[in-house]
């Protein structure tokens, strides 16, 4: 057998084991995206409350998610991935049951809304449990060598469960209702429970532990850069469409559409570039791919150059969180590595969280266009950042 044969069949298994783990992260995302598109409306239009309490039910599983995710690191560190994963899909299952109580309790439109908040509630955190543990296990497996393949194949993962949740989520209600999609969600986790049950556990490093604020200090640099980066992903996730409207076009959803290709393309085509050209590299190509895109948004003219600029803002965006994640985690000795990766994804968390206010009273100020250019300058930031980066690490390494 040649080397390049052989090294073909050594990487494909890799992505086998590490899909092997990942399926769980996919599963735990699939329960998010099922009642993305359903729930706001089910708490306008259903129950009767404004728009405002449709946002709250929504927003209570990012929040916490947020807060949840620096214990789901520790967690994993101290009693290893596996078991982080198993009560992350538990959190994911018993939001199907509360959602099964809420439309239960339908009638009284009170108890109906605080029991979605508390399935909510318990997404939040199955969200960052099992999204950190099957990271994490996946590592394990593979090794510290395959910290991006595995990050980048969460990503896939991740953006696949969302993008088939979200209409598969639309027409289960239409067939059954919220009932039905709350069954199926509780069969989808418990499924999921169960196969990782039958999974073998990787070691965990019996070391002693650093504190957090240690681990928070080295991650920060990576973070910082991350949550300016992360503000082209918010500004088209959440404003590509209002930005077409303002133009008077149509096809605002084919724009985040091609965003969304481009990001999981750039993954799967360039599975070895942060192994090969390393972590701070591949960071500053992406920042100018990005902000290059934001900037084509922010100029368009017609339709399709803000169509190219979406592209090649989640072209540029994709590779950004695991080339970063790659050098964060690092940093850190194997045995801190679930609080480092967990630190360093709130970061995304925060920046996403944050984006789409600020970018909001930018717009009623400035308009629609203008949150492109703020972006693309943040982006730009980002870039600076890590050119003073670079330096230092490679000092470190001499």
């Amino acid at each position: 057998m040649s080397a390049s044969s052989s090294q073909t069949t050594g990487s494909k298994n890799i992505n086998v084991q590490i899909l092997a783990i990942m399926i769980f992260n996919f599963a735990n995302y699939l329960t998010i995206g099922l009642p993305m598109a359903v729930l706001p409306g089910y708490v306008h239009d259903h129950l009767g409350f404004s728009a405002f309490w449709a946002g709250v039910a929504i927003s209570v599983q990012y929040f916490a998610t947020l807060l949840s995710r620096p214990h789901a690191g520790r967690y994993a560190d101290s009693l290893g991935p596996k078991k982080i994963v198993l009560i992350g899909l538990c959190g994911c299952l018993l939001s199907g049951v509360f959602y099964l109580f809420a439309v239960w309790q339908s009638g009284t439109p009170v108890v109906s809304l605080v029991l979605l908040c508390v399935g909510r509630l318990l997404l939040g955190i199955g969200q960052s449990f099992a999204g950190t543990g099957s990271t994490l296990w996946g590592i394990g497996r593979v090794g510290s060598l395959h910290i991006g393949k595995v990050i980048s194949w969460s990503g896939v993962v991740t953006y696949g469960a969302m993008a088939i949740g979200a209409p598969l989520g639309v027409w289960i209600v239409h067939l059954g209702g919220l009932a039905l999609l709350s069954l199926c969600i509780i069969a989808i986790a418990l499924a999921a429970f169960l196969l990782a049950l039958s999974k073998e556990s990787v070691a965990r490093s019996s070391a002693s532990r650093i504190p957090f604020h240690q681990v928070l200090g080295k991650v920060l640099p990576y973070g910082l850069v991350l949550g300016l980066a992360s503000s082209g992903f918010g500004v088209i996730a959440t404003f590509i469409t209002l930005f077409y409207d303002a133009k008077g076009w149509g096809g605002g959803a084919f724009a985040l559409t091609l965003f969304s290709s481009a990001f999981v393309s750039m993954r799967l085509l360039f599975p070895d570039s942060i192994n090969r050209f390393g972590g701070l590299q591949v960071a500053l190509a992406c920042f100018a791919v990005e902000a290059l895109g934001l900037l084509m948004v922010w100029g368009a003219a017609v339709p399709l150059m803000a169509l190219l600029g979406a592209t090649l803002t989640g072209a540029g965006f994709s590779l950004v969180f695991p080339a970063l994640g790659v050098v964060a985690v690092k940093k850190l000795p194997p045995q801190n590595q679930g609080s480092a990766l967990a630190t360093y994804t709130a970061f995304l968390d925060l920046s996403l969280g944050i984006t789409g206010p600020l970018a909001g009273i930018l717009m009623t100020h400035a308009g629609v266009a203008a949150i492109y250019l703020a972006s693309a300058f943040a982006v730009c930031l980002s870039g600076a950042l890590v050119l003073r980066l670079i330096p230092k690490e490679k000092s470190v390494e001499i």
